[in-house]
């Protein structure tokens, strides 16, 4: 004759899978979709696309702009507020949206000038991954993403220079850009 189990041991065995459950959930929410950065400097809002920055479109991804310099390169589209990351060889091998800073930098050639672990944003967020290519309108231009991986609040007037980027894409910029690393910014 079977033994029956305690009420005790029943509870826990669905404790635990119920436990279980919830961190399969969590890990597959972890690697889902992202918000989409707006285009064409719009700011952000609560309701931001869940499509994910890296997604190409059924066609593609957007093709890298012309006469954007050559060899190893960060491109950065102040019109489409979008970045290409460029290999040696003259290819893309990345390109995301993302959110620009009030202060747009002029068309032309940088090249990465200082590199900062984290810090705090011009508007107060901590932001990591943060690389600085130029200054406009006496303020510093830079790429980086929050530590939280949110987007920019509306800057109320506030000169800014952070190009903002999605957590994921701040992680890929600097893995791939180091001090010196040319920078070619378009329209």
């Amino acid at each position: 004759m079977a033994a029956l189990l305690p009420s005790w041991a029943w509870v826990s065995g669905l404790t635990v899978a119920a436990t279980a459950a919830v961190v399969a959930l969590a890990v597959q929410a972890d690697h889902g979709p992202r918000p989409a950065a707006p285009a064409a400097h719009a700011r952000p809002t609560a309701s931001a696309s869940p499509t994910p920055s890296t997604t190409p479109t059924p066609s593609g991804p957007p093709a890298l702009p012309e006469a954007s310099g050559v060899g190893r390169r960060i491109v950065y589209s102040v019109g489409t507020d979008r970045v290409w990351l460029v290999d040696a060889t003259g290819e893309s091998s990345r390109t995301f949206t993302v959110w620009p800073g009030t202060v747009d930098p002029a068309p032309g050639r940088y090249s990465i000038t200082k590199r900062t672990p984290a810090t705090p944003g011009s508007d107060g967020v901590p932001v990591e991954h943060v690389m600085y290519f130029t200054v406009a309108s006496g303020v510093n231009i830079g790429f980086s993403n929050a530590v939280d991986g949110a987007s920019p609040p509306p800057a109320n007037g506030t000169k800014t220079g952070g190009i903002r980027l999605h957590k994921q894409d701040g992680a890929a910029l600097w893995s791939f850009g180091d001090f010196g690393t040319k920078v070619s910014v378009v329209e």
